[in-house]
């Protein structure tokens, strides 16, 4: 009963018009950002972060979810039509989504996504409403060394559920840490590692960073690549699958979306592991495993259904415990923190409007995404003409303005132009910027807990042991270092990312 007030309170705060109307403009937003390729939704988050500035806070975080799961949708369209992976998660879609295209069933496709992505988004909705409250109330009990425990489990989860080098993975997060320590000391007060710019001692602001490193490197790296116009599918087709697709795909569907719901909430996550780990278990309940990557309606609906259970799945730990699982939600934390609004299980008592409405807007955003994607699907395979060479130099200046906007000083310029350049050349050596992200978040978050920790138990280092939560926490990242250091977890685990690579 206590759940249907809550959720009678989101819709009345999410069906407001202008919070109708930025879940709307986050929706084609994200659908626009995961049909065009190359761009994704860590970059185009971090350029709009100067615009939650202005917004309320409300508006603000449903228009940047709304960002999120909407390129999970528009991924999914030029995966199918054109054989390019708008968004990371989109990578397995190509693989029976086109060949659907290529036997004159693109339409089909097309609705098997957007129908497997809806019922995905609706449970795993439902989902967080149920069990964001007691999570909350399970935070409640956290101390800083809880704190600080559960941060470092996340740290290490995003390292080890990382794609790629995880030497390189780790250099990334601590460097994120060193950088979320320039400015003054919270406790003293006293300027640190500014080196005599006083434009440094409030420290490096977090969407500079996250738009230079993501926003500006994505689009030189983009710049850089000679255009690859692909063919596109000038006949959609019925869009209404046959009876032995939708017989085939339904449990797909339903499969995807428990597990996209259980890995979106691990650290590192979300979306992309979801579909992968979703394409290998139906190949592996298929009694037809070599019909996969020929145009087997479950090997689009599964993974289509998982990475958009795991996208809003991510948002569990956030909204509960106040830990970014992703660059995604790292990048939520920073919409919140310019609002002045502390992530964590307070807000479901300090901001209920917020906490609720959000989980609402998310229901209305996935059937604005089902109405919205496939009356315009020609409008996004007109979109794909337009020349990158025209597209990303007009989003740069539009970025460079947002910049500015944040403190009204060059100075950000010169910064986020640094940080795009040194992304540029991280991206060049395959080093992931999400870990970076992350540790720059949790960085000083982790500093602050430790250091209360240590002053309530005057200075004794088993007050993290002793503590029976601090120490499962503890022992569970010790756990997740000795499992991926062992030869066969390394081996499956660069197997699961292969094909995103």
């Amino acid at each position: 009963m206590e759940l249907l007030e809550h959720l009678s309170l989101g819709f009345s705060v999410a069906f407001t018009p202008e919070n109708l109307l930025y879940a709307l403009l986050g929706c084609i937003l994200g659908t626009l950002v995961g049909v065009l390729p190359g761009l994704g939704p860590v970059p185009t988050i971090a350029m709009l972060l100067p615009i939650t500035y202005v917004l309320p806070p409300v508006a603000g975080l449903i228009m940047l979810a709304g960002i999120y799961y909407g390129t999970q949708y528009g991924g999914s369209t030029t995966a199918i039509l054109v054989n390019l992976p708008g968004e990371t998660s989109a990578v397995v879609t190509v693989l029976d989504g086109h060949q659907m295209a290529r036997n004159g069933r693109a339409g089909a496709a097309l609705s098997l996504a957007a129908v497997g992505s809806f019922f995905a988004g609706s449970v795993t909705t439902m989902l967080i409403a149920a069990f964001a409250p007691p999570l909350a109330e399970v935070a409640f009990k956290f101390g800083p060394a809880e704190y600080f425990s559960l941060m470092t489990l996340g740290l290490i989860g995003a390292v080890v559920l990382a794609s790629g080098s995880l030497p390189k993975a780790i250099c990334m997060i601590l460097l994120g840490l060193l950088l979320g320590m320039v400015g003054t000391d919270v406790n003293s007060g006293v300027a640190r590692y500014d080196f005599g710019i006083p434009e440094l001692q409030d420290g490096i602001d977090f969407a500079i960073v996250a738009m230079g490193v993501f926003g500006f490197a994505e689009i030189l790296s983009n710049l850089e690549q000679k255009e690859n116009r692909v063919e596109l599918q000038d006949k959609i087709g019925s869009l209404y699958p046959n009876r032995q697709e939708i017989r085939e795909a339904a449990p797909a569907i339903v499969r995807g979306t428990a597990l996209g719901s259980m890995l979106g909430i691990l650290p590192g996550g979300g979306s992309v592991l979801s579909a992968f780990a979703s394409y290998t278990l139906e190949k592996k309940l298929s009694k037809e495993p070599e019909r996969f990557g020929k145009g087997h309606p479950a090997g689009l609906a599964g993974p289509e259904s998982a990475n958009n259970s795991g996208a809003q799945a991510s948002f569990i730990p956030l909204l509960t415990l106040g830990i970014p699982g992703n660059a995604v939600m790292a990048l939520m934390v920073g919409a919140m923190t310019i609002h002045n609004i502390q992530p964590g299980p307070q807000v479901m008592t300090s901001h209920p409007d917020l906490f609720w409405g959000l989980i609402a807007s998310m229901w209305i955003g996935n059937l604005m995404l089902v109405v919205l994607n496939l009356p315009l699907i020609g409008l996004w395979v007109k979109l794909l003409r337009v020349p990158y060479r025209i597209l990303f130099p007009a989003i740069l200046v539009f970025c460079t303005i947002g910049v500015y906007s944040l403190n009204y000083n060059t100075f950000d310029i010169y910064t986020t132009a640094v940080f795009g350049v040194v992304g540029y050349f991280w991206a060049k050596l395959k080093c992931e910027g999400a870990p970076l992200l992350l540790g720059l978040v949790l960085g000083p978050m982790m500093e602050e807990n430790f250091r209360r920790a240590l002053l309530l138990s005057r200075g004794d280092f088993f007050t993290f042991v002793e503590r029976p939560l601090s120490a499962s926490l503890l022992a569970a990242a010790a756990i997740l270092v000795v499992l991926v250091a062992l030869p066969s977890i390394r081996k499956k685990r660069q197997e699961t990312f292969v094909e995103e690579d």
